[in-house]
Formats: structure tokens, C-alpha cells, sequence
């Protein structure tokens, strides 16, 4: 839901803060967007993805290690205030978790899990602004359709690098070191 008319004032953090607590808050271009907290098959997704991506990828079992993830991590990104669902940042360009409520650091790899409600919003605007700040690769995951669709930067903007649905065993960039059992994703 958008906060702003086309001659309003910016949104700024205030707004954001001035929400209840069962909202989540983004400035997107300078509006507002609301959205309830998420539905329990889109927060159950993405939990299951962050316990199969943790051990191989952030703490190095079974898989190469490297990387720091959160959960529905505050990006504050120029004027942008993003709430992705996931999001990973390479080690070596974020050795730890910063101690203030939000990260200015544009991630390596980021998801967000698409419902109707938010499917506009997660592949066309953040897109857009994820772009910008070079995120490499974006995961949209779909628990309704039950897909995965990988997307990598291309210069300026993003391409289909791989498509999955199902619940067979896949192996998707930047984390094709493990096989991920997309079929738990829908199943949480």
C-alpha cells in the first residue's frame, strides 16, 4: 500500500517509525510503502531457505563458508529504506554484523519471497533499486507457484540466470556448491 501522492513531501524514517508494529515500512523512491507482516507459508519459506543456506555457507559445514546472512535485514541504501526477506553479504566485504538497527552496505545476494500482495513491489520496484547498488544476484521465490527464480546483474539491470519449480533437488547461483531441497521451502 503507497503513502504518497504524487505532489507530497518525500517519506522520510519518521514515517516509518510512526507505523504499528504488526507493519513493515519501506521508502521506495521516496514513497512510503505498507505491508502487513509476512503471511505464514511466505515467512515459513523463507526461514527454511535461511537454516539450508547457514551452515554450508555461513558457518562452513558442508559447503564453502564465507558469508553473513539476516533475516529481513533494514537496508538503508541512499534514500531507500529495503526490507528483503534474506539477504547475504560476502565476508570479505562484510566481516560481521554492524551494531546500528540498519545496513548501509548494498548485499551480495538477496531474496524476497513473493506473495500477491507484494509481487509488484519485489520484481519490478525493488529491482530497480537493488540495481542500482549492484546487488548481484536476486532470488525471487514464489511458495504459492512453489518456484525459484534466479536473477543476476547484467549491467544495469537483471536477467533470468535459472528458473526452478517443484521439489526436486536444485542447485542455484551464487550457492550451487550444495544441492538445495526446494520442495522444503513449501513446506515449512
Amino acid at each position: 500500500m503507497a503513502m504518497r501522492g504524487p505532489h507530497d513531501k518525500p517519506a522520510t524514517y519518521a514515517d516509518i517509525e510512526a507505523l504499528a508494529p504488526h507493519l513493515v515500512g519501506q521508502i521506495l523512491d521516496g514513497e512510503l510503502v505498507v505491508q502487513p507482516r509476512p503471511a505464514i507459508p511466505h515467512a515459513g519459506a523463507a526461514s527454511v531457505l535461511g537454516e539450508e543456506l547457514g551452515p554450508p555457507f555461513r558457518r562452513g559445514r558442508g559447503g564453502p563458508g564465507g558469508w553473513l546472512f539476516l533475516d529481513e535485514p533494514e537496508l538503508h541504501l541512499r534514500a531507500d529504506v529495503i526490507v528483503p526477506d534474506l539477504a547475504g553479504w560476502r565476508r570479505e566485504r562484510l566481516p560481521g554484523a554492524p551494531a546500528a538497527p540498519f545496513v548501509t552496505l548494498a548485499p551480495d545476494w538477496l531474496c524476497e519471497v513473493v506473495s500477491p500482495s507484494s509481487s509488484s513491489i519485489d520484481r519490478v520496484r525493488k529491482p530497480r533499486i537493488y540495481a542500482r547498488e549492484g546487488v548481484a544476484w536476486i532470488w525471487l521465490v514464489d511458495p504459492v507457484a512453489r518456484t525459484l527464480e534466479v536473477l543476476r546483474l547484467d549491467g544495469e539491470t537483471y536477467r533470468n540466470h535459472a528458473a526452478f519449480e517443484g521439489d526436486d533437488p536444485v542447485r542455484a547461483a551464487p550457492f550451487d556448491a550444495i544441492e538445495l531441497p526446494l520442495g522444503a521451502l513449501w513446506s515449512p
